[in-house]
């Protein structure tokens, strides 16, 4: 079947690749195929790095041939979303006002990347400075989701998500700062992973909120963002934010099973407006779970309500010091719905960020203690399907919701603890658009996340699907 490799998981393709049934070259050619053929169509991608590819290519398959293979991503293609330095190669942050911005070094990721031996073959759509949830982005053109081209890739790695879920890269990079990973990665049907605050490095990453900023892989299956995280992770003495801890295999436990693992489900979510679709295919996860050995106890999380609150405050402080000044001397070159947010922090206290400060302290500690009694939280990543383009509010059934507001409901608890979360599909809506649940663990505990994740990934099929259009 034509691009078949394009859809292999990067699991699989390490293992042809190992075994020299085809070689880094005929991987990265089809991708580059594939790009090309549905650019039009999804606008996945700022830049295509075809030269300097096709080049890591032909010099991963000299040393494959040769008896040196690297490891599980060696020829694997990998695409980063635009906000990652790489030498030579402009970082536009999803803006036209960045695009002559051309980094003299690499980002800690890529390097990891370069010495896992994957290939990098592009850089990838977002919002502007990643300052949205949904996708649009004026100056390079809105991300398209490839189970509907009229509806939105999610954000702010919508590039990233549109690209992973169409075949366009294996691997994908993202951030995430208000749920930017995990947003897109549901809306689209594939895997997406916020790793532990501290745990992968930022440095070479153009930031948004410093203090809430992740970066993390977007891929088919979760034994990939596993291999991904095996590769990235670890202590990085020049990001301030990153903490020395070891790092273990993520992938040692991952067919260990869930027998005996503590599901909690906070009452809470189901406080917030759900589309009933939605509703049903977590009841269903749920189900699944416990017939996989899980407990699934009910929880109650009272501060939650107040994540989008304290967040919101945080995010936009912190991106207003970041990104103030250049909107003061090229305001009129922003997108309206980030200019509006970057002048809005502006207008915010340093008594009402401390304030924020200290509702988080309590956030982070009242979450730990409803974790001392639960191993994950499971409930659903978005409360609808992805949102028509254009689209300023989200019909949940019980209620209309501001797009913004719907999209984040679950994701920011994640940013503002710090705590490692995970999408992958569970259902589909009834106009076929991904419904994505959502597992967060404990910090520097990813490996029971993943665990509870692979469980739920092989016993379903969710993961196997392709959007009709572009199989």
């Amino acid at each position: 079947m034509e691009f078949e490799l394009c859809f292999k998981t990067a699991d699989e393709l390490s293992h042809l690749i190992s075994s020299k049934q085809v070689s880094p070259v005929q991987v990265v050619e089809e991708h580059l195929r594939r790009i090309e053929l549905l650019e039009p169509k999804l606008n996945s991608y700022i830049s295509i790095m075809r030269d300097s590819a096709l080049k890591q290519a032909k010099e991963h398959e000299s040393e494959i041939l040769g008896g040196t293979y690297r490891g599980p991503l060696h020829g694997v293609p990998v695409a980063l979303k635009d906000i990652f330095y790489v030498t030579g190669v402009p970082n536009t942050y999803g803006s036209k006002i960045n695009q002559d911005f051309v980094p003299h070094f690499n980002s800690t990721v890529v390097n990891k990347f370069a010495d896992a031996g994957a290939i990098l073959i592009g850089k990838l759509n977002l919002h502007q400075f990643a300052f949205g949830p949904t996708g649009e982005n004026h100056h390079y053109g809105d991300m398209h989701n490839p189970w509907d081209i009229d509806s939105y890739a999610g954000g702010s790695s919508g590039g990233s998500g549109s690209a992973v879920a169409a075949g366009q890269a294996t691997i994908a990079m993202g951030s995430d700062t208000g749920g930017s990973i995990r947003i897109p990665s549901a809306l689209c049907g594939i895997v997406g992973l916020k790793p532990t605050f501290g745990r992968v490095s930022k440095y070479g990453v153009s930031p948004l909120g410093w203090s809430l900023d992740h970066v993390g892989p977007m891929v088919r299956t979760v034994k990939d963002s596993a291999l991904v995280l095996n590769a990235i992770a670890g202590y990085d003495q020049m990001d301030s934010c990153s903490v020395n801890r070891p790092v273990p295999d993520f992938t040692a436990g991952l067919s260990d099973g869930i027998e005996g693992i503590r599901v909690g489900v906070p009452k809470e979510y189901f406080d917030f407006p759900v589309h009933p679709q939605v509703k049903s295919s977590v009841d269903v996860a749920l189900v699944q779970l416990e017939k996989l050995g899980a407990k699934i106890i009910d929880v109650d999380w009272p501060i939650f309500s107040y994540a989008f609150a304290i967040s919101t405050v945080l995010l936009i402080t912190e991106a207003s010091a970041g990104l103030s000044k250049l909107v003061m001397e090229k305001g009129p070159e922003f997108q309206p719905g980030t200019r509006l947010r970057v002048e809005g922090g502006m207008f915010y206290t340093a008594n009402d960020y401390l304030k924020a400060q200290r509702a988080r302290r309590l956030f982070v500690d009242q979450t730990r203690e409803l974790m001392d009694k639960v191993d994950v939280l499971v409930g659903p990543m978005v409360p609808s399907g992805a949102p028509k383009i254009g689209q300023t509010e989200v019909d949940l059934g019980s209620k209309h919701q501001g797009i913004i507001p719907t999209l984040t409901q679950y994701t920011r608890a994640f940013n503002i603890n710090g705590f490692p979360a995970m999408t992958l599909p569970c259902g589909f809506t009834d106009s076929n658009m991904p419904i994505g649940l959502q597992i967060a663990g404990r910090p520097w505990e990813e490996e029971t996340v993943l665990k509870v994740g692979h469980a739920f990934e092989k016993a379903t099929d969710w993961h196997t699907k392709r959007p009709p259009a572009f199989s």
